[in-house]
């Protein structure tokens, strides 16, 4: 184990995944894992399925985790896409009590677009940058001038004449469970797109998660006049993301 590498593990609404990374390039140093998320969500069962990810490393050192809520202090606030039980859970010192290891915890989508902003499209990019990532729900990150403004949950907004939650009508999760075109979906992520920009005025929007590699089936379709563009680090942001926090918190 090298002292630049950390372990870094993204949980998601469907699947938690990590891998070993090289914090000074972004490079994974091993096989990306990933374990479905278990049914029901609890702290426990999660917590559980972790300590399993954590073991195929063989993994002793600190480890950063990207988690699907507003976190504050490694404390869990709110819980749309995992169990409700979470909601005042530490989850920094369960996950660390479980897998024995320092664990550093953050909102996913802020640690996908740390990565991006230091590996990937964000890279070197001045202004409003706005990254959403595209899976289960809608995530959000953004970043002036590179430095992250944290927790926007901005997939939260309403759309419809406040008749509806954003993520519950464009995440890629709806996409599925709708059996939506990716042209009748594209449309719906549209509208979501143009109601962020019109409220954030980003100079770039990076879009990552698992819809982003997908980009191509709906890039046509999208009429924000702000550039729009996929992740280079694609679903692994969120890994490496988590890496570089780990590294960089226990500094």
């Amino acid at each position: 184990m090298s002292k630049n590498e950390c372990l870094g593990v993204d949980i998601g609404g469907s699947g938690i995944k990590g891998a070993i990374v090289d914090i000074t390039s972004g490079k994974l140093q091993s096989e990306r894992l990933r374990i479905p998320t278990p049914s029901p969500s609890t702290p426990k069962a999660v917590a559980k399925t972790f300590s399993e990810l954590v073991d195929q490393f063989k993994w002793k050192g600190k480890i950063g985790c990207g988690f699907p809520a507003v976190i504050k202090n490694g404390v869990v606030y709110t819980a749309s896409n995992i169990d409700k039980k979470w909601i005042g859970t530490d989850a920094a010192k369960l996950l660390a009590k479980e897998t024995g290891s320092k664990v550093f915890v953050s909102n996913d989508a802020d640690l996908a677009g740390l990565a991006e902003m230091r590996f990937g499209a964000g890279k070197g990019k001045k202004g409003n940058v706005l990254m959403i990532t595209i899976g289960s729900g809608l995530g959000s990150a953004l970043f002036i001038d590179g430095q992250l403004v944290p927790n926007t949950e901005l997939g939260h907004i309403f759309l419809k004449d406040q008749k509806i939650i954003a993520e519950k009508y464009a995440a890629d999760s709806v996409r599925k469970q709708k059996d939506l075109s990716w042209k009748e979906w594209g449309k719906r992520f549209d509208e979501y797109l143009l109601h962020v920009d019109k409220i954030l005025r980003p100079s770039l929007i990076i879009l990552g998660g698992g819809g982003s590699k997908k980009f191509n089936r709906f890039s046509d379709l999208l009429t924000v006049k702000t550039k729009v563009v996929p992740a280079e680090l694609l679903n692994n942001a969120g890994i490496i993301g988590g890496a570089i926090y780990a590294y960089e918190k226990s500094l």
